[in-house]
């Protein structure tokens, strides 16, 4: 029998990335981790069945080059893609530099996108699966994430559309809506523009930039078992993983408009 494929991308040391790359790791899987430096998964390189490649998603050559690489490897085929690679954008939607929030895009839904069209004929050969790494900021939409949350929901978008597309062909898509898993991916030092209108409110702004809020959040590695579990053991879809996700996902379904609004602008610090 085969061993099972997957290609991770954004597995630098201290994210989901890399701690998805160990899991699948320990259940058996040849693993391409990827990361726009190879040097950040420098604790993944003595792995055996680990293969690390430079890859920026927003870059088509290198997208390109991983193709060709992992076709040679595997004879055409590629049983899983998980679509990690992401940046965030805290910033209130008024102060919002327009090219940074292009990249946020570039990154967070074009680069996903690329990937799947690129390594398409390798996933139909192997009737295989798309993970997209989502958030749950997608649908609870909290303040001074409207760019990521944009991204992010356009993401769930084109995930939902081609779980559709993709089911004569045998690939499944599932979408993994994140709550808050603790990671070393945070801001250091953030400040709003000197001319912004929400000075006022920074500190709380700031604290939610670096990670230094009170929130509790989930170990990489917990989030990272449970959702490979996921992806093994399910048919695409959705599913909600990371602290808070299920409850996020009930607060969409049930709770009225104006009782999510003071939710939201009550976590949020301001009145």
């Amino acid at each position: 029998m085969e061993r099972r494929t997957v290609l991770i991308t954004g597995c630098s040391q201290g994210g989901i990335g890399s701690a998805l790359a160990e899991v699948f790791h320990q259940r058996g899987f040849h693993v391409f981790a990827t990361a726009r430096k190879t040097e950040k998964m420098k604790h993944l390189r003595d792995l055996d069945r680990m293969t690390l490649i430079p890859l920026d998603v927003t870059q088509e050559s290198q997208i390109s080059a991983a193709v060709e690489l992992i076709q040679k490897h595997t004879g055409g085929t590629l049983d899983y893609l998980v679509n990690n690679a992401g940046d965030g954008y805290i910033i209130p939607v008024l102060d919002c530099d327009q090219l940074h929030g292009r990249q946020i895009f570039e990154v967070n839904f074009w680069g996903p996108l690329r990937m799947i069209q690129e390594f398409s004929p390798l996933l139909i050969a192997a009737r295989g699966t798309i993970v997209n790494i989502n958030s749950v900021a997608s649908e609870t939409l909290p303040l001074w994430l409207g760019i990521y949350s944009s991204s992010k929901a356009a993401l769930l978008a084109l995930s939902e559309t081609l779980r559709l597309e993709l089911k004569p062909f045998g690939v499944q898509v599932l979408s993994v809506m994140t709550g808050a898993v603790q990671t070393m991916i945070f801001q250091t030092n953030y400040r709003l523009p000197p001319d912004s209108a929400y000075m006022t409110w920074e500190k709380q702004i700031a604290a939610q930039a670096e990670g230094s809020e009170k929130a509790s959040r989930m170990s990489a590695t917990v989030y990272a078992e449970r959702v490979v579990g996921d992806i093994l053991n399910r048919q695409g879809g959705i599913t909600y993983r990371g602290q808070m996700a299920s409850f996020a996902y009930w607060v969409v379904a049930l709770m009225p408009r104006f009782l999510r609004d003071l939710v939201t602008v009550k976590m949020a610090g301001i009145s």
